[in-house]
């Protein structure tokens, strides 16, 4: 397919939940060129020779170590994936530099200094600065020579970062703005050189918050010691304090008052790379379980060889091939869109921005999927250890610890399914993405009688079915709820998130049918046999999970007949084909033991 015909299939955000998606137009991992399966390689080598061996050293806050790795990572290009070369960078495109996420992601603390440097560190500047901004601090922080940091939170502002209190006032001379407050949580904050920095300016109230560049040696700027914190122990974390730290005017970045559009847009990016770096953190907890249960024995053999461990690491690399074919299928989405808006004239920054936002959705979801699919492996990993698992001198216990901070990183996990379906509704409400529509037909269809007749043809004919019915279940939840409840839905934050669930099931089980079919299509069944076992269980359990979500919600705000008709709607729409999950899992299981690893991507 050209460029350009791939760009036109493209869905624009939310559009998967009404429309259907051709296989041939899914970018998969095995889509990758040979440049990035050779990048994938060398941040695996990074880690493996420059990071693992020294992870003990790393925790310990040793002075100037991770800067030192920084400045590696730095040499070998993989602080500049993002940044365009004339700035010194690579000018990668968006799945490779997420790729290098996932692929850095297995590095416990040092997967956050570099995630935070790259990301929140380096993209505000590159996307909202002048080019006098951008000439004077990108090329060093594409180098590693100044690293980079974000200031945002507060100790009485997390997710309302709006209602921030550090102030901004402008000196008498009109030189510089005298910054006043503090920071909280700042990660590589006891290291960084710059730092984006959060304030409201005097005078203009809520709507006077605004994003500055501030560097280290920054008169009245000062760091506070390192926090001692539950996991990613390596990872620099320090307040910020600001006692009318002196910044230049020509500091400000972007507008004055416009500080939520940077604060808001750099999110969208790095919801979905943190899926990435969970995806690489996991990843590498299942290889080291893996390991473990086959080397350690009980009533003579191995563990590894036991059902129930066996049903552990098959769950294990089923939510993981999961995850990665929705990140994926994301990533490429975000890179049609940027090249369309290059090619429609857009500044590269605009395009890249503007992409993100267009998928704003998916990447919600993905940030919820991913860090909860590194807790779930990092959980059982530990379960198979026993109890050298809850040894600190077992690693798996590290990444058990190092994980938990996840689902709050860049927006807890409930705030990311809140707005979930708030931008859903939201793109609905402005006619940006037509839900009345498939809404209405699934209640005609809920009032006729059902079809029994099967209709099914093809291999997957089934599986796709499924799909679509789970799709009607989340439409007809949805617009139940927001008929019956109108402007009271967004206090009613249990009942969007069990839509939330919904929909994150559903479009992370489509992007794993549409992979599969893919592949069959490519390798034939016996070659995509293990990955087809994947797909049929996690679509049997995910029938499951919509039907329960669902259910929660209608109890919740229906009753009588319209409750009773839409849990039998629900029903019919969640009901899979009997499936035999423990002998796929085994089959899963067997392969991942005999690799030694989890190599089914």
């Amino acid at each position: 397919m050209s460029n350009t015909a791939a760009i036109s299939a493209t869905l624009k955000g939310g559009e998967w939940l009404i429309k259907e998606s051709q296989p041939d137009q899914v970018f998969t991992p095995e889509d990758y060129t040979e440049e990035q399966k050779m990048i994938m390689e060398m941040c695996t080598s990074f880690l493996r020779n420059e990071v693992l061996p020294h992870i003990e050293r790393i925790d310990n806050l040793e002075p100037g170590l991770m800067p030192a790795l920084l400045d590696k990572a730095g040499e070998q290009g993989l602080l500049s994936a993002s940044i365009p070369e004339e700035f010194g960078g690579l000018g990668k495109d968006f799945v490779t530099s997420t790729l290098i996420n996932e692929g850095l992601g297995g590095g416990f603390s040092f997967s956050v200094a570099l995630a935070a440097h790259t990301g929140i560190g380096t993209l505000p500047i590159l996307y909202f600065g002048t080019p006098e901004q951008k000439e004077k601090y990108i090329p060093k922080l594409a180098t590693g020579e100044w690293k980079g940091s974000y200031g945002l939170t507060e100790p009485n502002s997390g997710s309302d970062a709006l209602s921030a209190k550090t102030s901004a006032k402008l000196s008498a001379d009109g030189k510089y703005y005298l910054l006043n407050g503090q920071k909280c949580w700042i990660t590589n904050g006891g290291f960084a050189d710059v730092y984006t920095v959060f304030a409201k300016v005097e005078g203009e109230g809520k709507a006077g918050f605004t994003a500055f560049i501030v560097d280290r040696n920054t008169e009245g700027f000062t760091q506070g010691q390192e926090e001692h914190k539950m996991g990613i122990k390596g990872s620099s974390t320090v307040q910020l304090y600001f006692q009318d730290a002196k910044v230049p005017v020509e500091n400000v970045l972007g507008e004055i008052g416009k500080g939520h559009i940077i604060a808001f847009n750099i999110l969208n990016i790095g919801r979905l790379k943190l899926c990435a770096a969970a995806l690489g953190g996991a990843k590498g907890a299942a290889n080291i379980s893996i390991q473990y249960a086959n080397t350690r024995e009980q009533f003579k053999q191995p563990i590894a060889g036991f059902g129930a461990i066996k049903h552990k690491m098959a769950e294990m690399a089923i939510r993981m091939w999961v995850a990665e074919s929705a990140l994926y299928r994301t990533a490429k989405w975000i890179d049609d869109k940027e090249q369309e808006l290059l090619q429609a004239g857009k500044p590269f920054n605009e395009a890249l921005l503007g992409a993100a936002e267009e998928y704003a959705i998916e990447c919600a979801m993905l940030k919820v999927f991913g860090s909860e699919v590194l807790d779930f492996v990092v959980d059982e990993g530990v379960q198979i250890h026993g109890g050298n698992g809850f040894s600190a001198e077992y690693i798996i216990s590290r990444a058990y610890r190092d994980s938990r901070i996840n689902r709050i990183f860049e927006g807890t996990n409930e705030i990311n399914r809140l707005l979930t379906v708030d931008m859903v509704l939201k793109r609905a409400m402005k006619g940006k993405l037509d839900l009345m529509g498939p809404a209405m037909a699934v209640q005609k269809e809920l009032m006729s009688i059902p079809d029994f007749g099967s209709g099914e043809e093809g291999p997957f004919a089934r599986e796709l079915k499924l799909i679509a019915n789970m799709k009607k279940a989340i439409l007809m939840v949805a617009g139940a709820a927001v008929q019956k409840l109108m402007m009271k839905i967004e206090s009613e934050q249990e009942i969007l998130m069990n839509v939330a669930d919904m929909a994150i099931n559903v479009f992370h089980a489509e992007s794993a049918l549409l992979r599969a079919i893919k592949m069959v299509a490519a390798k034939g069944e016996a070659g995509s046999a293990l990955h087809v076992d994947m797909v049929r269980t996690y679509l049997y359990d995910t029938a499951d999970r919509v039907n329960k979500s669902g259910r929660d919600a209608i109890n919740a705000f229906a009753e009588g007949d319209e409750q009773r008709m839409m849990l039998l709607g629900v029903k019919r729409f969640t009901k899979a084909e009997p499936f035999n999950t423990k002998e796929a899992r085994r089959r899963i299981a067997d392969k991942l033991i005999a690799d030694n690893k989890y190599a089914l991507s």
